[in-house]
């Protein structure tokens, strides 16, 4: 699929995975929209890319259809990387047995609200964009690439809420590719390993904190570059015979309980 000429759409677009992203959409010739709710780096990150930033929160339908139709006003919408997401580290139940003290059902739901509800509000009302476009010669309408995690499979103590979000992107991209084959739109995800990105902080201890996660990464024994993240998502918005997969960007690693 080209994408030179094309508009895409980069939730979580102005930092970490997101940004890598969009810098790589657009150095392939796509109108990039930012689409984030950090307005002072999404437009400093668009102004550089020659983009344009949408605030946006992903569980918002106005806001999203705002970014949908900014993508499409600019040129035709083929493409969309969904990398807006949260997680909080929260055990199921407390030490004191006290109901009181289980995990919080508000922040679990507001998890699943954003990762896994807001990835498909995204799908949904940008594949209903992309299914007015003319078609390529493979029929194909656009690509949409979703992010995961690894803790969608080996989710450690924790990560109840945001293992079952990530969960639930994987398990919604079969069907999501299977519902939008009729329109010529595919859809994958990207389940992301320990990749550094801002989440780990800065300075002498961040990066000796980020020394002993590497080492227990299978090979090569380091973090994962947002880069890395990005070419294998445009690989997939590119590449029109790669369709209904989730695919594992981890070096090899398989998370322990803790």
């Amino acid at each position: 699929m080209e994408l030179k000429g094309t508009s895409a759409i980069v939730t979580g677009g102005a930092s970490g995975l997101g940004e890598a992203t969009a810098r790589t959409l657009a150095n392939r010739g796509a109108h990039v929209i930012v689409a984030d709710l950090n307005a002072e780096a999404g437009e400093a990150l668009a102004k550089e890319i020659g983009g344009t930033f949408v605030s946006c929160d992903v569980t918002n339908t106005d806001q999203v259809i705002a970014a949908v139709d900014a993508a499409a006003a600019a040129a035709p919408l083929f493409s969309v990387v969904n990398c807006a997401g949260v997680g909080w580290a929260t055990r199921t139940i407390g030490k004191d047995g006290e109901y009181a003290s289980a995990h919080d059902l508000d922040l679990y739901r507001r998890v699943i609200e954003i990762n896994l509800v807001g990835t498909f509000n995204v799908c949904r009302l940008a594949a209903t964009k992309m299914s007015a476009n003319t078609p390529d010669e493979d029929g194909c309408r656009g690509a949409i690439v979703n992010t995961a995690s690894v803790a969608a499979e080996d989710g450690q103590i924790g990560q109840v809420a945001y293992s079952s979000s990530k969960g639930g992107v994987v398990g919604l991209t079969l069907p999501l590719a299977r519902d939008l084959s009729a329109i010529g739109v595919r859809a994958n995800c990207i389940l992301p390993g320990l990749i550094d990105t801002p989440i780990y902080g800065s300075g002498e201890a961040s990066e000796e904190f980020k020394a002993r996660l590497g080492a227990g990464v299978l090979f090569p024994k380091r973090l994962g570059r947002s880069e890395e993240f990005a070419t294998l998502a445009v690989e997939l918005l590119s590449n029109s015979y790669i369709n209904a997969e989730s695919i594992r960007i981890d070096a090899g690693i398989r998370m322990q309980p803790k």
